[in-house]
């Protein structure tokens, strides 16, 4: 535990609650303002403490728990998006009347320019990311951040940009009352983080609050937990995997699937063939709906919309499609370090019999029956690597007859991936497993592969 200065507080300041990346952003950006500020951080050697004393020598901070006095007598409270609001040492605060604030409620008092405010229990990433690329497609200056990568704070600069695309969490959202989106979805709502909510009605009451003082809603019409959050009379543009359900669809064009933008009183308009994107299957789908809906909202011209699409390679690191040699696609999944995530990858391409599979790694005492259950079905061959290479073997010689080759470094997966392979097929790395046995981590490993299926694909 540390403090410093905290018997030099003024009457009047603000308290910064975190000292991560949040936090420092939220201290940065209030002394820039010439706010007065103490930052508190329940650990005792937080990961940013360093960082904060290069902002400020002189600032106030205690670290090793909080302090419900200084909260207590606090202007207002900015709280990281990891802290609860049931923290004890908050209560005190509250019933004081202490206003407290997310980062993106500071954010939303100084923003400049149009907000896209982007929320769901799954894709949002994705989204955020696949809406930037349109924006800049567009020739906009988009400023992309929030709860992926740059804080929102720090996206503002005396520069105005075009707009702001901000992906948000449940956490951020709670505390955060006056932002008013130029438009802004929900992209679906799952249980995720109970042991943050009372329930999931809770959760998914948090998420709504995302709609607040929005200019346009834009909903999920194949999620009904979505679409109850509309508000009666609430005007909305929309997104379906079923032609004609929502305002941009999967329809049928010339004996294939279209992306298409619907309407009320004649056929729906086609857009872009679906196999145009290098990304496929409905989950990748519903997300480029969702960012094609969001960016009609504000105004994107369909043109540069349409030629993101065909051109986005997805998340580094997340199913992100690397190169096609001779008619065989090559993704990149290495963030896949788990059982449950290589499975959710493999179906979420889609290539039922057309996939090869590489993977392998620490597999930190993990049962593999659930992924060699679903290999029959999805896979076409896998290929292992690492240091539990043969427990996925057994596992998959037990519960599959999918064939399985085992390689002694990624660059050698790779060939036997090539060699298995024909015009058509899919070859996924998405491991299963930790990285730290060959790898320096999931990013070593996915650009290792990077690299590797740029030369073999020059050795072919």
């Amino acid at each position: 535990m540390s403090a410093q200065n905290l018997n030099r507080l003024p009457s009047t300041y603000t308290v910064v609650m975190g000292m991560g990346q949040t936090g420092i952003a939220c201290t940065r950006f209030l002394l820039q303002q010439h706010v007065s500020v103490c930052v508190m951080d329940n650990r005792d050697n937080p990961p940013q403490l360093q960082k904060l004393q290069q902002l400020d020598p002189n600032i106030s901070y205690l670290t090793g728990h909080f302090d419900a006095e200084i909260l207590a007598r606090a202007k207002e409270i900015v709280i990281s998006p990891g802290l609860s609001l049931q923290e004890p040492a908050l209560q005190t605060a509250i019933q004081a009347n202490v206003p407290i604030i997310s980062e993106i409620e500071l954010f939303a008092r100084y923003a400049d320019a149009p907000v896209v405010a982007i929320t769901g229990s799954n894709g949002k990433s994705t989204v955020t990311t696949l809406l930037g690329e349109m924006a800049k497609q567009a020739g906009w200056d988009a400023r992309i951040g929030g709860n992926l990568g740059i804080s929102a704070l720090d996206l503002i600069t005396h520069h105005r940009p075009d707009v702001y695309i901000l992906e948000l969490s449940s956490f951020q959202l709670e505390t955060t009352y006056s932002l008013k989106p130029k438009a802004a979805v929900v992209l679906n709502v799952s249980e995720d983080h109970m042991d943050r909510y009372d329930s999931f009605a809770h959760y998914t009451a948090t998420k709504q609050r995302i709609y607040q003082s929005c200019e346009h809603v834009v909903v999920n019409a194949d999620d009904p937990l979505v679409v109850a959050m509309l508000q009666p009379a609430q005007s909305y543009l929309s997104f379906s995997l079923h032609c004609g359900r929502g305002t941009f669809s999967i329809c049928p064009h010339k004996d294939e699937s279209y992306f298409a933008r619907n309407h009320e009183t004649q056929f729906p308009t086609p857009l872009l063939p679906v196999k145009a994107a290098k990304l496929q299957g409905r989950i990748m789908q519903a997300n480029m709906l969702a960012a094609l809906a969001l960016g009609e909202a504000i105004d994107l011209p369909m043109t540069a919309m349409l030629d993101a699409i065909q051109t986005f390679k997805g998340l580094p690191h997340r199913c992100q499609w690397v190169a096609q040699h001779q008619g065989v696609d090559w993704f990149n999944d290495s963030k896949g370090t788990n059982v449950g995530a290589t499975v959710a990858a493999i179906q979420g391409l889609e290539r039922p019999g057309q996939m090869i599979l590489i993977a392998g790694g620490e597999g930190k005492g993990a049962d593999f029956e659930p992924l060699a259950m679903m290999a029959g079905e999805h896979l076409k061959a896998c290929v292992l690597i690492g240091r539990d290479a043969e427990v996925i073997q057994e596992a998959f010689e037990e519960y599959s007859s999918v064939p399985v080759r085992v390689a002694d470094s990624m660059e050698t997966a790779i060939s036997e991936a090539g060699q298995l392979a024909q015009s058509g097929d899919a070859v996924l790395l998405s491991p299963a497993c930790a990285s730290f046995d060959m790898f320096k981590g999931y990013e070593h490993r996915g650009q290792v592969f990077i690299n590797a299926v740029q030369q073999w694909g020059t050795s072919i």
